[in-house]
């Protein structure tokens, strides 16, 4: 038995040196790995706020033929920019609930090392101010508000996100209504019509629900950490009920002013993408802390399905 022993032995040493040398390069390193920058302002979370401001530009009826430039920077402003600064605040703010739920994230490995994390969220807000000024007085106005809710719901003392109600309420109508009335607003160079406001803050407070089942990833360290989300406080059946209870009762709303509006075709389809989004949350509600990441495809997708055809709608309407 000497032979496999000694074996053992050797790979065990080996295996101590390899760990011992990753974590000392991870933890002596200087400068953020680029991928890992990337990884930082997650580029999988941009589509939503992005989305919203086409929205916005649809809903406004006006042509941006001469004007597409203010679509392109606003959807780089909304998307790429501030919303990967919001990432990027929320995990440098969030590093030690990272630290249980999920390490291998960009600052708890150590391949964002040191204050990088924060010195690239406060860099990006500043490009966010510098970037949203060239989009005119209301689009600047909306980037500011862009960028304090970003940090109000990450930084303390105020972290909005510790409550499963305003947080949520906070991301949702930053990453849908605001993005959406900004492209109306900076297509029409002043403020959306009723119709659009309107609109625009049903799918923001709808977007509450869909970030309660985002929350459902960080159930066991949001605990740890005093994060008071909903499926935290309620667990993850009652958190699940109320968070379809309300991103269908956004869209109802919203179907019955299409109707009082004119415009019952554009509110069937709408009734047509919630039917499918009450099939994905039967599926999802058998077993909510599971089935939450699946809903994202096609009960999300029926939801901001459901936002275009409502801006469509609301282009149409006689001013």
């Amino acid at each position: 038995m000497e032979k496999p022993l000694n074996l053992l032995a050797r790979l065990g040493a080996f295996g101590l040196r390899y760990i011992m040398t990753v974590s000392t390069s991870l933890h002596f390193r200087r400068f953020p790995e680029p991928a890992a920058a990337l990884q930082l302002i997650k580029p999988i979370t941009w589509f939503p706020p992005m989305w919203a401001y086409v929205c916005g530009v649809v809903s406004s009826g006006v042509s941006p033929s001469g004007s597409w430039w203010l679509v392109v920077v606003g959807i780089l402003l909304a998307g790429p920019i501030v919303c990967g600064m919001s990432q990027a605040a929320n995990d440098w703010c969030d590093r030690h609930v990272d630290a249980i739920n999920e390490p291998d994230r960009p600052i708890p490995s150590g391949r964002i090392p040191g204050r990088w994390g924060l010195w690239i969220a406060l860099a990006m807000s500043a490009l966010s101010l510098a970037v949203g000024a060239l989009l005119g007085p209301w689009g600047f106005g909306a980037t500011v508000l862009g960028v304090l809710a970003a940090w109000a719901y990450s930084v303390e003392p105020i972290r909005l996100k510790r409550s499963g109600w305003w947080g949520p309420g906070l991301v949702g109508l930053s990453y849908e209504s605001l993005p959406w009335f900004t492209g109306a607003a900076v297509l029409s160079a002043g403020a959306p019509r009723a119709e659009v406001v309107i609109v625009a803050i049903l799918y923001g407070l709808g977007a509450h629900g869909i970030m309660t089942l985002n929350d459902f990833k960080a159930l066991e360290g949001d605990r740890k950490m005093g994060v008071n989300s909903l499926p935290v406080t309620l667990g993850p059946a009652a958190a699940a009920q109320i968070a379809c209870l309300i991103m269908a009762a956004a869209q109802v709303v919203v179907i019955a002013l299409l109707f009082e509006w004119g415009r019952p075709i554009h509110a069937f389809v709408i009734c047509g993408f919630l039917a499918v989004q009450f099939w994905a949350m039967s599926v999802m509600l058998r077993d909510p802390k599971g089935k939450a990441p699946w809903y994202n495809g096609p009960g999300v997708g029926a939801y901001v399905a459901g936002m275009m055809t409502a801006a469509i709608a609301i282009r149409g309407l006689p001013l």
